[in-house]
Formats: C-alpha cells, sequence, structure tokens
C-alpha cells in the first residue's frame, strides 16, 4: 500500500510518502511558480522512489487553515487525479485530530482512518 500526501497550505509545499511502511518526503518553495508545476513536483517526487501516479492507494492532502492559493492547487490537483486515476482521497486538517494523538505527518493515514474522516470530501479552511 502506497500512501501520498500533500500539503502546500503552510510555508513549504509538502509531499510525503508511504511505501512499503518507509517514509520519504520533500519539501519545495511556496511559490506561484511551483503551485503551477505542483503535478510536475509530484510526478518527480514520486519517480524518485520508482513509483508512478497509478500505483498510490490512497492521497491525503491538507485542505488547511492556510493559503488559499496552495489549498486551492492542491485540492485542484488531488481532485485531478481522482478523476483521471480513481484514486480515493482524504481532505484532513491537523485541528481534526485531538492534541493527544501525535499529529504527525506519517500518522495521517491511521488518524483518518481512525477518526473515521470522510473521503473524496473536500472542505477546505482557508486564514484571511
Amino acid at each position: 500500500m502506497n500512501d501520498l500526501i500533500i500539503d502546500a497550505a503552510k510555508e513549504k509545499i509538502f509531499l510525503m510518502l508511504i511505501k512499503d511502511r518507509n517514509i520519504y518526503s520533500v519539501s519545495h518553495e511556496n511559490s506561484k511558480t511551483n503551485y503551477e508545476k505542483l503535478t510536475i513536483l509530484i510526478n518527480d517526487f514520486l519517480n524518485d522512489y520508482d513509483l508512478k501516479i497509478n500505483e498510490i492507494s490512497k492521497l491525503y492532502v491538507n485542505r488547511g487553515p492556510g493559503s488559499f492559493a496552495g489549498i486551492r492547487n492542491s485540492l485542484a490537483v488531488v481532485k485531478a487525479i481522482y478523476i483521471a486515476k480513481k484514486i480515493d482521497y482524504y481532505c484532513f486538517s491537523f485541528e481534526d485530530f485531538d492534541k493527544s494523538y501525535n499529529n504527525k505527518y506519517e500518522n495521517v493515514p491511521n488518524l483518518c482512518d481512525k477518526l473515521k474522516i470522510k473521503k473524496n470530501l473536500i472542505n477546505p479552511i482557508y486564514i484571511s
């Protein structure tokens, strides 16, 4: 099972891949240029670990709070992947998780399962 976590709501664009119990991550500058090439960043990241997008089991995307542009772009990319490849996605916020949980990216898939975060539901949280 291969899970991909995407977070473009914060200061950096952050990608994490959980592949066969191994964890890999990368971050990029949070800029307009990188928003425009988010799919390229994702593809390059997956290629580094010999994966294609259709080998991803589930996508997890941070819905905020955070940057409007970052959230909007990451949600659009995830929705496009879902439409093209039928890969289920989960929109999470660290605010969804009680502070008593270990709120780290690598725990997001388990927390979404445990707290029954609904799949394929978008409900962004923008900061003004």
